[in-house]
Parts: C-alpha cells; sequence; structure tokens
C-alpha cells in the first residue's frame, strides 16, 4: 500500500511553533510530527509515500534528504497555492493511478495506534470508495454514519442541525481521526477543481450511494496535534509510554 502525508497546512493553531517552520517538523516527544508519521507507516510496511507542501515546503525537503528519506521513497507535491485536503489528494493522483491497490491517506498533525492492516482488510472486505477512521469522542464536526456504517451526512457540534445527503432509517454521530483508505476509482469521480475540501466530495459521493465507510478506531489510541497544548499532551504520553512511537 502506497500513501500520502496531508502536511502543507499553514499550522496556524500551533502558532508560534510553526512561525518559523512547518507543522510538519515541530517536534513531539523529541521527533518531528513528520518523523512520526513516517515511522508508523513504515511499521505496516508502507515504504512508498507522497507528501504535499507548501508553508516552508523547502524546510520539508532539507529535513528529508539529511535523514536520506528513512529509507523510504518519497516524492514531495508541492502546491504554490494551498489546495486544501480534497484538491492537495487530487494534485497527488499521479502517485496512485495505474494501481487498483488502495491507498492510505494520513493527516501529519495526528498521532496514534490505528491497525493500518486491519483497517485496509476491512476496506477490501467492504469493496469501499473510502474507508474513514472514526471515533465515539467530542469534536466540533461530526460526520454521520447510517446503521450499516455508510457515510450519510454531518453536523456542527452536538446541538447543530444534521446535513443529511439521502434518507437514512437512524444516524450515528462519530469524529473523524483524520485517517483514510482510498480505492484510486475515487479520481475519476472528482468533480471539484482547485482547492476544495474533501469532506464535502465524501458527502456528495455519499449522497450518490457511493460506499464510504466507517471504522471505528475507538480502541486505539489517537491524539490531535493541532494545538501546542496537545503537543504537551502527546509529548507527556510518549515520556510515559502510553504511546510507543515504532523506531525509524
Amino acid at each position: 500500500m502506497k500513501a500520502m502525508i496531508l502536511a502543507a497546512g499553514l499550522g496556524t493553531r500551533l502558532r508560534p511553533l510553526t512561525n518559523d517552520r512547518p507543522k510538519a517538523l515541530v517536534e513531539v516527544g523529541g521527533r518531528t510530527m513528520l518523523e512520526l508519521t513516517l515511522a508508523r507507516l513504515r511499521s505496516f510496511g508502507i515504504t512508498e509515500v507522497i507528501i504535499n507542501t507548501h508553508h516552508f515546503a523547502d524546510m520539508v525537503a532539507e529535513f528529508l534528504s539529511a535523514h536520506q528519506n528513512f529509507g523510504m521513497h518519497i516524492e514531495l507535491s508541492r502546491e504554490e497555492h494551498l489546495l486544501d485536503t480534497g484538491g492537495g489528494i487530487k494534485q497527488a493522483a499521479h502517485f496512485f493511478l495505474g494501481s487498483d491497490e488502495p491507498f492510505l491517506v494520513h493527516n501529519v498533525d495526528v498521532l496514534s495506534t490505528i491497525d493500518f492492516s486491519q483497517m485496509l482488510q476491512f476496506h477490501r472486505d467492504q469493496d469501499a470508495l473510502g474507508t474513514l477512521a472514526v471515533q465515539d469522542r467530542p469534536t466540533s464536526r461530526y460526520l454521520l454514519f447510517d446503521e450499516k456504517g455508510q457515510l450519510c451526512g454531518r453536523r456542527a457540534g452536538l446541538s447543530g442541525k444534521s446535513e443529511l445527503v439521502r434518507p437514512v432509517e437512524e444516524q450515528h454521530s462519530l469524529a473523524f481521526s483524520g485517517i483514510q483508505i482510498l480505492s484510486p476509482r475515487i479520481f475519476s469521480l472528482i468533480r471539484e477543481d482547485g482547492a476544495f475540501p474533501v469532506i464535502p466530495m465524501y458527502l456528495r459521493l455519499a449522497g450518490q450511494n457511493e460506499s464510504l465507510c466507517a471504522f471505528r478506531a475507538d480502541p486505539y489510541y489517537w491524539r490531535d496535534l493541532g494545538r501546542p497544548e496537545t503537543i504537551v499532551k502527546a509529548s507527556q504520553e510518549i515520556a510515559q509510554g502510553i504511546y510507543q512511537s515504532p523506531p525509524n
């Protein structure tokens, strides 16, 4: 399985840590977010990776070069203008086309122990277009899934109005983890251009009865690294052995 790391964002929530570096190179427990993510991918045998860059893009390239790409085949997808999550994935299509194998997309500012092998098997068993790792935890933006675990809508917070893209008998509110597996067929279904977020596109496809499944990641450790206080928390959890990162 190939993978894409989404790392092009400005990291505004992490300021002042991102005033002089991209968020991918912010350190957590003595290692950069990018290094931690690559180590996780390698632990599952994933060695072909594309990383989108924009903010301090040259620093990412220099960091990878200084570490010999951590022994992996890594390409950079440089974005002259930020393309958001959906546009970033679309620009990287060349890296995944020509194969029917699903690929992993991983936010650089996420730390987890989610089992990618189990997630991939689930994706294949469901014959899904996309599989989203989700958890039952508080969030400001929920994804809604039907009784079969298929994406059917979204909702802002606990009290927001549900935005359904198709009728369902029941709905379950779950938080997206920033980790997903996609089938390359998705590139033939993308109609959006320029900069666009990926979730509205998924909702459009779900409304057309494409299979976008929930992979329940509740048993796994997960930590958002998007704010200075969560960096401190994750660093403590690494020091305490709550999260154990694979070696490079």
